[in-house]
């Protein structure tokens, strides 16, 4: 668990979620000059092993990162997700029903209720994907990862992305949650570049999550580090339009 910024209650707080194989450092140029309390949320187990996560669930995650929360202290909180991470978000919003004040999806897989990331998957992805998850594991070859992940990040960025991707646990994927999207002001920050989740089937994921506003980044996957300044933009502008 990472805190940024000073803590306040009084202040509405922005809670980061990751994506699979990444850590919270990866939004650290996001909160660089960010006003608002961030917290940036960890996944459980870390690197302590490769497969130090095969046998969690998607709610041992969760439970992982609401307690991050709880002991974080601020109040009111906007929940941030990216990719897998928007599954994640979506469940540990229900448990955070009187915290909650707005939550923002970044190229970010938002099932109906009662699916998981697999369901939100195009066929026949989302019949193969369980098979080749559970013969190959989680960790994608690095040429997937840099072409798909990395695809507009400089060689270095896409190296350091390479060698720190951690597996997570076949059942974030496969695990279905049966929770409604938050009935609170809503962001979706849709990708135009991204080759790992396609502009079309983050359409499908913006008419499932039905926010109130809609911006677009010309990136790849991972705007938090392609364009950190147009990534806090949004938020920033998020915080005094939609919350005031």
């Amino acid at each position: 668990m990472i805190r940024v910024n000073k803590q306040s209650s009084e202040k509405i707080g922005f809670v980061f979620v990751h994506g699979a194989g990444l850590e919270g450092l990866v939004w650290s140029k996001v909160v660089e000059g960010f006003d608002p309390p961030c917290l940036l949320a960890e996944f459980p187990q870390g690197k302590s092993s490769l497969d130090s996560r095969s046998g969690l669930s998607l709610e041992d995650y969760v439970t992982h990162m609401k307690r991050q929360v709880d002991e974080w202290g601020t109040r009111n909180i906007i929940i941030v997700a990216h990719s897998l991470g928007g599954v994640l978000a979506l469940r540990l919003a229900s448990l955070m029903t009187d915290r909650l004040a707005g939550i923002v999806a970044i190229g970010a897989a938002i099932p109906k209720s009662g699916g998981s990331f697999l369901s939100a998957l195009p066929f026949p992805q989302r019949i193969l994907m369980p098979v080749i998850l559970r013969a190959a594991g989680t960790k994608p070859p690095e040429s997937s990862i840099r072409t798909g992940l990395c695809n507009d990040l400089s060689p270095d960025q896409a190296a350091e992305i390479i060698k720190g991707f951690i597996p997570e646990a076949v059942r974030v994927y496969t695990d279905r949650i049966n929770v409604p999207v938050p009935d609170v002001p809503k962001l979706y920050v849709k990708l135009n570049k991204d080759k790992e989740f396609s502009p079309s089937l983050q359409d499908k994921m913006i008419s499932n999550f039905a926010p109130q506003t809609i911006r677009s980044l010309d990136t790849g996957h991972l705007p938090m580090i392609s364009n950190p300044e147009g990534l806090r933009s949004i938020l920033e502008e998020f915080v005094t339009e939609e919350l005031r």
